[in-house]
């Protein structure tokens, strides 16, 4: 705009030219008036017209920066052919401070983050429609079709800034009514509808995925419908058209969708064309799919090369294992007859690729050498994609980095040289850990204090330089743990070097611990220090990585020994009260754990253990006869009542009834009383026989473990586990140890465990609650359980700085004790479900807590358990 300030006084002729004189800038502007000028493109001196097209393009420019407003030009002066400018613009304001109404407090970083309402930023009117328009479309994408937004703008206190109030209504997400479909005769509407995975109608009783329209999952979901169809062998099915129709009232939508089904077609021949390394023969095997079977593309796709899963036994897998990275293996369809298709699976092999520079960035606290020796990658050796997998798993199990982040990247991808480069990205994460851990159990408040050092490096101990807070990056395990209540106190050391000697993966570790405990009166709440029981424990084992059936596999052994010390510790928990026990033991475990990535939150693989724990058999060596151990050799006194004391009393033999002696009627007023000689005495005491049984533990232990976890959809995962456990003797007579038993039911957590105790969770009951219970009303541990259990797990997050996922579950399990009555059947359980959450935070550690419902007794009861709360609580740094 060319305004004229004053046209009396100030006269030009329009349409003539002048030269720039002078420009002078006005108004509310920051900017040096020079660089405004400079902004204009007009310079001192230079010829215009006035009115020209000059001054038009200097105000679009001014304009499109974006950052003025009420851009006006006026003349102030003109001197024969030159003339004097006033440009007259208003700097837009800046923002000082933005703020969103109406969503949780994650979403509004989210939001802010995604529309760049940073601070200083110029506020225009196309920044309000812009941020306007992107909030609404997000939430309309998100399902929320009646989502309204309004942006309001009001002056700061400080000069030309403004803060911006964002106001957002989602109002009710969006719901299907119902999705229908026409032209299909050969698949229902029920099974096309369960094809549609995020796209759902309507239902009440559905948990896991709830009535949403998402416009890409919807995209997504169509997709899927021709899947399924191309499963079942219509190769030309297709959606020739849909609708979606939006009924504001009821804020629901109805779905339409035209199909053309076709023809169903059948696999014809199938030839492999370019194979050199592998036969047809072999490839069929792997491919398998005959000819006359019904033709689906997608398990064609998936037998070729299947994307959901980084390690399926598919043919491309099958070439890159084994070096052939460059390798392409395309099907073609070469010839439609009929119902038949024939097909070719045309293979371009390529050349060899080995690894040349295998390399890891990201590790700033961890030792190079902790991850080199951990990766299957080398540099010379043949590419391998299975080893690359197992790599990536084997330094998600380190534990020190964040399995999420994990990334091997291909640098120097050389087909003519046939050497590829990889780079393994790490990010790491807290490794060390403070264990703060508070509960109620026993009948009072249990406290627990860990310090556990996952990467610590022994050989920098006396190094003051490496201590940040303590020396790490080796890789070592350093952990004590103080565990204590008003009656009982346990301390425990352990160590564990994962590469024992520095040139195999064999492990090495021991542990040492003390525990003591109070005799505790539940009833009056009061401890007895006098009646104590002792147990000190040294443990030294190793484990070895095994080849066979793969690197995933793993076989261990440690010796054992435990002292058990008495005194006065009469509870029913074990047969005598004074005395001492050892436990000398020899564990030997073969496990394969292949569970991937994230040690946090698997979402395939699976791990089983096999173990066996066995004491030396000292029946078979030490010559007691356990059977008549216990057995009374009686001698008959005789007296007459009212004639004779009982000290007058004499034997056949002609002995005298010595104070002191044990003696009992054995016919009530038949003036028969029963002697015990000494070494009688002893053996008729149960609790002095038990001690002799007991002096050393005679025992073996096994168990059997099965955990697999499946991606059923998206981040959906069910982990499936089944345990078996059996504590045997070796001799009939001897009996089972009280030592080394089950107790089930509840959270699992070991607390205390006095007596090697095994604790089994099972949630929906109390602590140990399942455990058989014997005639005197004790539990005194199940020498066989087992148990079965299905997790449905949904990942909410898996960052770094927080790994958070929901879970349900419904498991079954029991315990079993033939001396309690109770012998074995696999097919008496009880049975629990639930649900619950997890959550593992560098800051504090894990957090979970479970709610289950037990729909059965617990041991001694009647009527099902009902609603238990389980929780856990834990602190890392």
């Amino acid at each position: 705009m060319l305004a004229q300030e004053d046209e009396e006084r100030v006269p030009f002729e329009q349409g003539t030219p002048y030269y720039i004189a002078n420009i002078d800038v006005t108004g509310k502007i920051s900017y040096n008036q020079q660089t405004v000028v400079t902004f204009t493109g007009l310079e001192k001196g230079q010829r215009i017209t006035v009115p020209g097209e000059e001054i038009s393009k200097a105000i679009k420019k001014l304009g499109k920066l974006g950052l003025f407003s009420d851009i006006n030009f006026y003349v102030n002066k003109i001197e024969g052919d030159s003339i004097y400018l006033e440009l007259n613009i208003n700097e837009l304001p800046k923002l000082s401070e933005s703020k969103i109404n109406g969503v949780k407090k994650s979403k509004k970083e989210a939001l802010i983050k995604d529309t760049k309402l940073t601070k200083g930023m110029i506020v225009n009117e196309n920044l309000i429609t812009t941020t306007k328009n992107y909030i609404e479309n997000k939430y309309r994408k998100d399902g929320f079709y009646n989502s309204k937004v309004t942006v309001t703008t009001f002056p700061d206190t400080t000069a030309n800034e403004v803060k911006m109030l964002i106001n957002i209504d989602k109002g009710d997400k969006v719901k299907i009514s119902n999705i229908n479909f026409t032209g299909n005769s050969k698949l229902s509407d029920a099974k096309l509808r369960k094809a549609m995975k995020n796209t759902k109608v309507k239902n009440p009783i559905r948990i896991f995925k709830a009535s949403k329209f998402i416009r890409d999952k919807y995209q997504e979901d169509l997709d899927n419908v021709i899947s399924k169809y191309k499963e079942k062998g219509y190769r030309d099915a297709r959606i020739i058209s849909d609708s979606v129709s939006y009924n504001k009232k009821s804020n629901k939508i109805a779905i339409n969708v035209k199909l053309e089904e076709g023809n169903k077609y059948y696999f014809g021949n199938i030839k492999f064309l370019g194979n050199t390394i592998y036969t047809d023969q072999g490839l069929n095997r792997m491919l398998g799919i005959k000819k006359g079977d019904t033709y689906n593309g997608v398990l064609l796709e998936k037998r070729i090369a299947d994307k959901t899963k980084p390690d399926a036994d598919d043919i491309t897998n099958l070439y890159q294992n084994n070096g052939y990275l460059f390798s392409t293996i395309n099907a073609v369809e070469t010839r439609t007859y009929n119902d038949t298709i024939d097909f070719e699976i045309r293979i371009m092999e390529g050349p060899l690729a080995y690894f040349n520079k295998i390399s890891v960035v990201g590790n700033d606290k961890t030792n190079d050498k902790v991850i080199y020796r951990e990766l299957l990658t080398h540099p010379g050796e043949k590419y391998s994609k299975e080893a690359l997998v197992q790599t990536i798993r084997e330094i998600g199990q380190l534990g020190f980095f964040d399995p999420e982040a994990i990334e091997p990247k291909f640098k120097n991808v050389d087909p003519a040289a046939g050497t590829v480069d990889i780079e393994y990205n790490v990010v790491e994460k807290g490794s060390s850990q403070i264990e703060l851990q508070g509960g109620y159990g026993g009948g009072g408040f249990i406290g627990t204090l860990g310090l556990s050092f996952n990467n610590f490096s022994m050989r920098n101990i006396f190094n003051k330089e490496a201590y940040r807070p303590v020396p790490m990056g080796d890789g070592q395990q350093v952990s004590l743990r103080l565990q204590g209540s008003s009656y009982f106190q346990t301390y425990s050391l352990s160590f564990a070097e994962p590469w024992f000697g520095g040139k195999k993966p064999v492990r090495f570790n021991t542990s040492l611990s003390y525990s003591k405990q109070f005799l505790n009166n539940y009833a009056s709440n009061s401890v007895d220090r006098s009646r104590s029981f002792n147990i000190i424990s040294l443990s030294v084992g190793l484990a070895k990585r095994l080849s066979i059936p793969d690197n995933s596999s793993y076989f261990s052994q440690s010796l054992s020994f435990q002292y058990y010390d008495l005194n006065n510790y009469n509870t029913g928990l074990f047969t005598f009260g004074n005395g001492s026990s050892r436990n000398l033991a020899y564990t030997v475990e073969v496990k394969r754990n292949n569970k991937g990535v994230n040690p946090i939150f698997p979402t395939y693989g699976s791990e089983f253990s096999l173990s066996l724990k066995f004491t030396p058999p000292y029946s078979l060596i030490n010559g007691i006869d356990y059977g008549s151990l216990g057995d009374k050799k009686e001698n008959k006194l005789k007296y007459t009542p009212g004639v004779q004391t009982l000290d007058q009393a004499t034997g056949p033999d002609g002995s005298i009834v010595q104070a002191g002696d044990y003696i009992r009627e054995t016919t009530e007023n038949s003036g028969v009383y029963t002697k015990v000689d000494d070494y009688t005495q002893a053996s008729a005491d149960q609790s002095k026989v038990d001690q002799e049984k007991f002096k050393w533990l005679e025992y073996y232990k096994i168990k059997l473990k099965g955990d697999w976890y499946t991606k059923i959809y998206g981040k959906l995962v069910l982990r499936s586990l089944a345990e078996f456990g059996f504590l045997g003797n070796y001799n009939s007579e001897r009996g089972n140890v009280p030592f080394e038993r089950f107790y089930i039911g509840g959270d699992g957590l070991a607390n205390f465990a006095l007596d090697g105790r095994e604790t089994i969770q099972l949630r929906g009951y109390p602590n140990q609650s399942l455990t058989p219970i014997d005639k005197d009303g004790n539990q005194n541990g199940a020498t066989i359980y087992n148990k079965f259990s299905f997790e449905l797990r949904y990942p909410l997050t898996l960052k770094n700085q927080a790994s958070i996922y929901a879970l349900t579950f419904f498991e079954a399990g029991a315990g079993y004790d033939k001396q309690a009555g109770k012998r074995y059947n696999p097919f008496v359980l009880q049975r629990s479900a639930g649900f619950g959450l997890r959550v593992f935070m560098p800051a504090f550690g894990l957090l979970g807590i479970d709610f289950g419902h037990g729909f059965d007794a617990v041991e001694g009861g009647t009527g099902k358990n009902g609603w238990e709360t389980h929780f856990i609580i834990g602190q890392q740094f």
